[in-house]
């Protein structure tokens, strides 16, 4: 008679295929996040040792759910009317079917959700969570640090700090000053900027981006920039603004493509050509904005759905019971030139 103690694990399969655990786990259970080489030695292993996964006992064992919530703390007009939020929607789905896991997205629109939002996240409903909760006023991210949840934040530090969390963002700062180069490298010299809400992260780092690069006082980067919302309209709002307090602007840095599309309409209403009177360059290079415009954007590209394959690679790794230490892992962005600059 066999003994219990002597029948193959899932750690000796992993030992003998000279992998980590997760990965064995992943590789017997045909997820992704795993090389053809490792699942190769990880189903080989298994045959030789003759193991054979008792699907019952684990499951009562791990309690999974296969569901992953994608938490946005936006208002639902915005999530609704962003394309980068409609990106990450698009991408966070197609990640988690291909994988054989549901999505369930939970929009925070306001501070009265937060409590209803940790209850439900803490009821075992999810086996993680994808976080963005970018404005550094969001009260969100220190109701989650009590939970036990496997969770991975996308975009700017929340709250302001990054301490204890695993986070995925562009370097939004690295782009920023990729469009300012360019835009010297025309030979403008009186660039401004319309950035986004400054209470958020990434249009924070993006306004740093332009200055730094310009190299520009406090005072003359207050003269030479303009707050938006992120949107077209504020986008339009703001570059009037700027256009009366400089008009003889010559180039503009806009910190998203929305809001480049209303500054770009901005411009031509006042009469100012683009981009031989002022060059524009917008950031995100949104597909179906940036070259629908007229003329076509400049702009600094950004890939959400690689944030989101980022993200769910760390979260996999948090669920399967790995231990990553926390950390900010930044993306590359890159310039994509177009007729506006």
């Amino acid at each position: 008679m066999i003994r219990d103690e002597a029948r193959p694990t899932l750690e000796d399969v992993a030992a003998h295929a000279g992998v980590s655990r997760s990965t064995a786990s992943r590789a017997l259970n045909e997820e992704s996040y795993v090389s053809a080489r490792s699942r190769e030695k990880v189903l080989n292993s298994a045959r030789e040792l003759g193991y054979s996964p008792n699907q019952a006992a684990r499951s009562l064992v791990t309690r999974r759910t296969n569901a992953v919530a994608l938490v946005l703390s936006e208002p639902e007009t915005k999530v609704l009317e962003d394309p980068y939020f409609a990106e990450i929607v698009r991408g966070a789905f197609r990640e988690l079917s291909a994988l054989g896991s549901q999505m369930l997205m939970m929009l925070v629109d306001s501070k009265e959700d937060i409590p209803g939002t940790v209850r439900f996240l803490d009821g075992g409903h999810v086996d993680g969570a994808l976080i963005f909760a970018s404005h550094q006023a969001d009260q969100l991210p220190a109701a989650l640090r009590s939970l036990r949840l496997p969770m991975v934040f996308g975009g700017g530090r929340p709250g302001g700090t990054i301490r204890g969390l695993h986070l995925v963002d562009f370097d939004n700062t690295g782009g920023a000053k990729l469009a300012v180069e360019h835009l010297q490298s025309l030979g403008r010299k009186r660039i401004g900027t319309v950035s986004g809400p400054l209470d958020q992260r990434s249009a924070v780092d993006r306004r740093i981006g332009w200055q730094q690069t310009l190299g520009l006082s406090e005072r003359t980067a207050a003269r030479l920039s303009e707050e938006g919302d992120f949107t077209p309209e504020g986008g339009e709002q703001a570059m009037r603004r700027l256009l009366t307090r400089v008009p003889n602007l010559d180039a503009v840095f806009v910190a998203n493509d929305p809001m480049a599309a209303g500054a770009l309409r901005a411009l031509q209403n006042a009469g100012r050509r683009v981009p031989e009177d002022v060059a524009l360059v917008g950031f995100d290079d949104h597909p179906g904005l940036a070259e629908a415009t007229n003329p076509p954007l400049t702009t600094v590209h950004q890939d959400p759905r690689e944030q989101i394959r980022q993200m769910m690679a760390t979260l996999h790794q948090l669920i399967d019971g790995d231990a990553p230490a926390p950390r900010r892992r930044v993306l590359p962005v890159r310039l994509v030139r177009r007729a506006s600059a």
